[in-house]
């Protein structure tokens, strides 16, 4: 039986979007070199991103400050709704706000969002195939902010329905651990400490903010 091995899945949202959300902003692009700087410390083996400008961007730009670490376009690294919940499943004082909100989602977004979120787990998470020469694997995701919460809830085995409400911050970083015979942990969350004051909390809404 092949042995396993811990997985180190490192999150990140893409930089901060231009008004159009086709590619970064200056700062957006510092945000995406810091993080890459940041990272140049960790035995990353591959950067997963999503297809769309930004990801793709943000992806290229971290990249560039690491030694050779191939990069990876993946559907399941997009920018999709992962998971539409029925009224039921909801808290009765939050159902109808939050159905108004996905509901400007077609049927077929959210079918195709559920199938990527599906992908997305069995892709990406859980322990990994140890080889001969490490006892763990590091992988970074350059992605968007609705599967940083389907992640995260999913570590924490949380109802599916709650990746709502959770918020991540452009090219913060969210690093969760799975390791064999252990549950998913959570290291970090949407933790800035690489960037400057200027260039936090972007593409985070201003009324959750504490500091």
């Amino acid at each position: 039986m092949p042995r396993t091995a811990t997985r180190y899945l490192y999150l990140a949202r893409h930089g901060e979007a231009t008004p159009d959300e086709s590619g970064l902003t200056a700062a957006g692009r510092r945000q995406a070199t810091l993080l890459g700087q940041r990272l140049r410390d960790v035995p990353l083996s591959v950067i997963h991103h999503g297809p769309l400008g930004r990801a793709e961007q943000t992806a290229k730009l971290i990249g560039e400050q690491l030694d050779g670490v191939p990069l990876r376009v993946s559907e399941a690294a997009g920018d999709y709704v992962p998971y539409v919940p029925e009224e039921a499943e909801l808290p009765a004082d939050s159902a109808a706000g939050v159905l108004q909100r996905l509901a400007r989602f077609s049927p077929e977004e959210r079918e195709r969002g559920s199938t990527l979120a599906r992908a997305a787990l069995a892709r990406f998470t859980g322990p990994v195939d140890a080889d001969d020469r490490d006892d763990s694997r590091h992988e970074l995701i350059v992605t968007h902010n609705f599967l940083i919460g389907w992640l995260v809830r999913a570590a924490h085995d949380a109802p599916k329905w709650r990746w709502l409400g959770l918020n991540h911050c452009n090219a913060a970083l969210t690093v969760i651990r799975y390791a064999p015979d252990r549950p998913s942990s959570v290291l970090l969350f949407n933790d800035m400490r690489h960037l400057p004051a200027e260039l936090r909390w972007t593409g985070f809404p201003a009324e959750y903010r504490m500091c």
